[in-house]
């Protein structure tokens, strides 16, 4: 489905050094090297590449400036190319209508559009309207371009390949690269461009038939070897894409790997014959393939530019491609026609084009790994399934949804439970004996302004105005089993009754005040990552003094210049597992409803966990059985002294985001494990285990690692990562993905963010209520009179 694009700039890092500017000479400017006389001369650009990013960057450039030369070089003949059909958005088509309404109007002619998804799981088909699609023949599509660029003037070599880049850019002011996903010119300069390619884990083959659907059909088939997937949209009156997926092994499985193209295509027909009405399929030189991400960490060197696929790709079940192609061209026009010389238009093209196309991989990474993970989802309900699906890439939400097709939603919510007039997120959730009345919980976040381990008067006002703010859950910062378990001298403690003397003070302020509302507390210990200033005064740095001894499970600093940690010896590990049940203990006391043991994030019970940072040779290292014991052990000391009838949950890091670390399969068996002893919900967080990792952040990032752990362990979950809405909220409960979401930053902006959600969701039910002081203010106040009647000032004649 095609994704709406951002516009936020990020600075551009070209290294303007490099053997294509200086075999190019003189850097032009953006109208050409200047003639004797100071007159420009008109640039003499290299296109490499006739798909639609190439022929559209030629149309343009020579449109905007009929004097340039501009030469396109495609090695196969005019008419030949892959693929069938072209979807494109009407943002993509409303750029194109301003920068050249010829091609514009050429392309209304052609269009067809619908506005409906059908989805298929399970023999039940439901439909979803509103998306509104346009797609044309990927042939058409070539013919018009071809024509326009005809009319401009534009020379063509067709059955050429294109001399090496290098020595275009010597003889051209600027070389345009749009040679496709295996580009020469990428690889040419590899150590400039520097691309990293994922292959990944389905194999895929483009087909097509001849009739239209009347919708974008998904439809999913069970058979003996797997799961495997349809994707299909009508492009003319008479004539469909169709896209067969799955999983490498399934295909081996099926026999696809000694089918030749012929008797890959009768069966695709024969297995997908319902959607297809018992309709043959055909192909064009159509082969099986994986799909490859390219990301490149620049896209320009010298006067040599990557535009579409060489530079970057994204999945094609967002229908992204040649959109990304068309508006790299037209933002590269647009940059060359602003600028004063070609290198600050690739300095610009880059700033403008990546913090889009970033943004568009990270929706189509996320599509591309719901399809990957297709049978995780199969035994929900098929509506569900349907919404799952919808809301797959992260931007098609709950709420953008409901406008298009409120009907389906609401189907979607009856089916998941909710009462009529009540969002997904203000549905109750039981765990063991608590009951919580909504699924938001503030995220546990430290707040270093503890003294010797005391909440104080701040710690008061933190958690309770966020009590009072409407959550299902509030929960403690990580509250330390021991002095020496302290990440700084401003954290939290229950290792003194006087520490749970001032808990007391906070749950019952929050019991009493905000009745309803549920506090939880974390326990953990610090391990190697204590010792440290306070978060302000620099993050992970250790003490200008007043250091204490740090342990772990090997003796491994977290960093550079951190204190290396001793080795837990086998008493020690004994002494912490009763710190943690004594911290337990008091939690119980001290009136909490909920307890989270902290296993992530490279703390003591994290350092464990992970391959990276536990290198012990006895029982408590080694393989993941032995790296779980003593968490487990933990875990089980804490359970045997909590109250039976209130929960408990484990925050884990399911990956490291580094090399050799924990992965995703690691974080299911850990979930399992903890399951298995008794634990409530597993919170899922990832990283901060150690100081080298890459994490891939984004809009909910860290929400497909609850979603595996979920769906595939079979416990509850709380997600966590950079979840800012409550239409995220609303849409990962009710897609499955999650029982829970915790909100840190929010949360922090608004303390009152969850009253404030429900008020704008206009719900006033159970599952949110506002305190009877604050009731005046559950609706947002007036700002002016913007809607206002103008007066009448004039009198008509």
């Amino acid at each position: 489905m095609p994704p709406s694009n951002g516009t936020a700039r990020t600075p551009g890092t070209r290294d303007r050094s490099g053997s294509a500017a200086t075999a190019a000479g003189t850097r032009p400017d953006a109208d050409g090297p200047r003639r004797p006389g100071g007159r420009p001369r008109p640039l003499r650009v290299a296109v490499i590449g006739g798909g639609p990013g190439g022929l559209y960057t030629a149309a343009l450039l020579k449109r905007l400036d009929p004097a340039r030369h501009i030469t396109l070089w495609e090695r196969n003949p005019p008419d030949e190319t892959f693929g069938f059909g072209v979807v494109l958005s009407d943002e993509t088509l409303g750029g194109i209508e301003h920068a050249d309404p010829v091609v514009h109007a050429a392309l209304q002619e052609d269009f067809t559009r619908w506005d409906a998804i059908d989805i298929v799981h399970r023999g039940i088909l439901h439909t979803s309207t509103g998306h509104g699609f346009a797609a044309l023949g990927r042939h058409r599509l070539l013919e018009i371009l071809h024509d326009r660029c005809r009319s401009l003037g534009v020379e063509f070599r067709f059955r050429t390949e294109a001399p090496d880049p290098a020595r275009l850019a010597r003889t051209h002011d600027l070389v345009v690269a749009a040679d496709g996903v295996h580009s020469t010119t990428r690889e040419a300069f590899a150590d400039v461009f520097r691309p990293r390619i994922t292959e990944h884990r389905c194999r895929y083959i483009w087909l097509a038939a001849d009739f239209a659907f009347d919708a974008f059909r998904f439809e999913i088939v069970e058979t003996e070897h797997g799961v495997m997937q349809l994707h299909g949209y009508p492009y003319s009156a008479d004539a469909s894409t169709v896209i067969v997926e799955m999983r490498e092994e399934v295909w081996r499985a099926a026999g696809f790997d000694d089918a030749d193209e012929t008797e890959s295509v009768g069966r695709c027909a024969k297995i997908f014959a319902d959607a297809l009405g018992g309709r043959p399929l055909k192909s064009n030189n159509s082969a099986w393939t994986t799909f490859r991400t390219v990301v490149g960490e620049r896209w320009s060197h010298g006067n040599v530019v990557l535009l579409g696929d060489a530079a970057h790709t994204a999945h094609f079940s967002i229908g992204s491609g040649t959109k990304l192609a068309v508006e790299d061209a037209l933002a590269l026009a647009a940059c060359l026609r602003e600028q004063p010389t070609v290198d600050a238009a690739l300095s610009a093209y880059e700033e403008e084009r990546r913090p889009v196309v970033a943004s568009t991989q990270r929706a189509a990474r996320a599509s591309l790994e719901w399809f990957e993970d297709l049978p995780r989802h199969l035994a929900q309900p098929p509506r569900q399934f349907a919404f799952n699906l919808l809301t797959r890439s992260r931007r098609v939400t709950h709420g953008n949804l409901r406008l298009r097709d409120a009907r389906f939603t609401d189907a979607v919510e009856r089916g998941f439970g909710c009462p009529p007039g009540t969002p997904p997120m203000f549905t109750p959730f039981r765990l063991r004996g608590l009951t919580l009345r909504n699924r938001v919980v503030v995220s546990p976040m430290d707040m270093y302004s503890a003294t010797d381990g005391v909440p104080g008067d701040f710690h008061l006002v933190h958690l309770g105005s966020r009590a009072l703010g409407g959550a299902g859950l509030v929960m403690t910062e990580m509250v330390c089993v021991s002095p020496e378990g302290r990440i700084t001298p401003g954290c939290t403690g229950l290792y003194t009754g006087r520490q749970a003397e001032a808990w007391r003070r906070i749950t019952d302020f929050v019991h009493t005040s905000a009745p309803g509302t549920a506090i939880g507390v974390q326990l953990g210990h610090s391990g190697r990552k204590g010792s440290t200033r306070l978060m302000w005064e620099g993050m992970d740095e250790p003490l200008d003094e007043g250091n204490w001894p740090l342990v772990a499970a090997s003796p491994l600093p977290y960093k550079p210049g951190s204190q290396v940690p001793r080795e837990l010896s086998r008493a020690q590990l004994t002494d912490l597992r009763e710190q943690f049940a004594a911290a337990a203990v008091r939690a119980a006391r001290a009136g909490f409803d909920l307890l989270e043991l902290h296993c992530a994030h490279g703390y003591l019970l994290s350092g464990f966990l992970s391959p990276l940072t536990n290198r012990r040779t006895d029982a408590y290292g080694g393989s993941p059985e032995k790296r779980l014991r003593f968490p487990l052990e933990v875990f089980d000391a804490v359970r045997a002294v909590w109250p039976g009838d209130r929960p408990m949950t484990v925050r884990i890091s399911a990956t490291d985001w580094a090399e050799g670390g924990t992965t995703a399969e690691d974080a299911v068996a850990v979930a399992r494990a903890f399951a298995a002893h008794g634990a409530d919900a597993i919170d899922v967080s990832t990283g901060q285990v150690v100081a080298e990792e890459k994490p891939e952040f984004g809009r909910s990032y860290q929400t497909p690692f609850a979603d595996r752990v979920r769906n595939e362990a079979g416990v509850p979950v709380i997600a966590v990562g950079a979840i800012s809405s409550w239409d995220d909220v609303n849409s990962l409960i009710l897609a499955g993905r999650t029982d829970l979401c915790a909100l840190a930053r929010p949360h922090l902006y608004d303390p009152h963010w969850t009253l404030h959600a429900a008020a704008e969701q206009g719900y006033e039910g159970p599952g949110v209520v506002w305190p009877a002081p604050y009731r005046a203010g559950s609706r947002r106040p007036q700002t002016g009179r913007t809607d206002a009647p103008r007066p009448r000032l004039t009198l008509d004649d």
